[in-house]
């Protein structure tokens, strides 16, 4: 099959997230992969026949990489399937997303693992990668063979909902993980302190009369879990923390040469416990909102380098699970396609520069995972997003390319529409 002609993006504001900075100028992409950008870029510098989009000052930047997002597959498909949240991801400038290991079973063995593998080839519009638990079930007892999980494709390992909560079994799998040189992500909350919790504990939990998580539910977890990474060696990354208290006790744990990293979900970046509002579920979350200095400090952390990557944590959820009582409707909302837009409010409140911003949704997240996108280099995949900033639009999930419509942005009012997203230099959305 002849190659596709090189595609040329020209007149846009380039973002270079690796070196955090910014130029005008173009991108030339050739057989899928960049071969030049920069001023150099123009239409007179084009190969002939080359195809050119005018991106009219648009922000062209490496695609985001979302390291967290629930899929659906295997036996989950009625809440997402990779087919529709590779649509999501797309229309929302995501072209690799990491899909958590929540399967019904969950991805536990190497033939699941195998299967994703080929179904993301053929159905998803974006690169899908797939984890796998750290222990069998994502039960806590047993650990999941982590060698042959990571032979068949596995790019990183962890229970995707709870805490291991036995020290001795989390030990031996961080220790198994530190063999093969795998990534090691955790969920941090304290089992007995999270216990019904529904949302952050605090005077606007008592008010609402609803039971509150603290805390120290987290960082209790997280200050066990980093003892464990220095008694193994281990790699490690807390896939969600909510608290200052945590953001400090990974900073520690770095000074002391641990190879440790964090994720912060979008929705603890821009929304606080106050948006709940009355009742409103689609904000049931978890970690949960936590109060606006905790809120204000992540920021913060963002901007300083100190919080690692930024994830939408897309979770599904039907309509059965969310038409409840507040404390008794299920966790999680979706996220793929708001991600950017909601991300770039921290950028037009002055808060976290676009560089910064971006490095966290595409170049650290590849460090971490050992992947060769998420880069604005010479070579790299042509994994890119073209955005308009300022473009106003607002949120109706009646849009949405999920198969659930769940999002706490509903209804908001938002700045970054995408206007086109490649992975290997196709067209995928737009």
């Amino acid at each position: 099959m002849a190659a596709p002609p090189p595609l040329a993006l020209l007149n846009a504001r380039l973002i270079d997230p690796s070196a955090e900075r910014e130029l005008a100028g173009g991108v030339l992409v050739v057989e899928g992969a960049i071969r030049a950008f920069g001023p150099e870029v123009t239409a007179a510098s084009i190969p002939e026949g080359a195809r050119a989009i005018d991106c009219r000052g648009d922000v062209v930047a490496p695609g985001l990489i979302d390291m967290r997002a629930f899929v659906g597959e295997p036996g989950l498909e009625h809440r997402e399937t990779l087919a529709s949240a590779g649509r999501a991801a797309a229309a929302g400038g995501v072209t690799t997303l990491v899909a958590m290991a929540d399967g019904a079973p969950p991805v536990d063995d190497p033939a699941t693992v195998d299967f994703l593998v080929r179904r993301a080839r053929d159905c998803a519009a974006v690169r899908a990668l797939p984890t796998a638990t750290l222990t069998k079930g994502a039960l806590g007892r047993e650990l999941s063979e982590i060698g042959l999980l990571q032979a068949a494709g596995a790019v990183a390992f962890g229970d995707p909902r709870r805490s291991v909560a036995d020290a001795l079994v989390m030990r031996g799998a961080l220790a198994y993980a530190r063999g093969f040189d795998a990534l090691v992500t955790a969920i941090c909350a304290e089992p007995g302190l999270a216990g019904a919790g529904a949302m952050n504990e605090g005077e606007f939990s008592a008010r609402l009369g609803l039971p509150g998580v603290p805390g120290a539910a987290e960082t209790i977890m997280l200050d066990r879990d980093l003892r464990l990474v220095d008694l193994t060696g281990a790699r490690y990354h807390a896939a969600l923390v909510s608290t200052t208290a945590s953001i400090r006790a990974l900073n520690r744990a770095r000074d002391a040469g641990l190879r440790v990293s964090c994720g912060v979900s979008i929705n603890n970046l821009a929304l606080n416990e106050l948006d709940v509002g009355d009742y409103r579920t689609f904000l049931r979350l978890e970690p949960p909102l936590r109060d606006e200095e905790e809120r204000r400090d992540l920021v913060a952390a963002l901007a300083a380098g100190d919080v690692d990557v930024v994830v939408s944590d897309h979770d599904p959820r039907d309509v059965e699970a969310k038409r409840l009582p507040f404390a008794e409707a299920e966790p999680g909302a979706v996220g793929l396609e708001t991600l950017l837009a909601a991300a770039l409010r921290l950028v037009s409140s002055g808060d976290v520069p676009l560089p910064r911003l971006l490095r966290a949704m595409t170049t650290r997240p590849a460090e971490l995972l050992g992947l060769p996108q998420g880069r604005l280099a010479r070579g790299a995949p042509a994994d890119l997003v073209r955005f308009d900033p300022h473009a106003p639009f607002v949120v109706d999930p009646a849009k949405l390319h999920s198969r659930c419509r769940n999002t706490p942005f509903d209804g908001a009012r938002m700045e970054g529409v995408v206007r086109l997203t490649l992975v290997a230099g196709e067209v995928r959305y737009g």
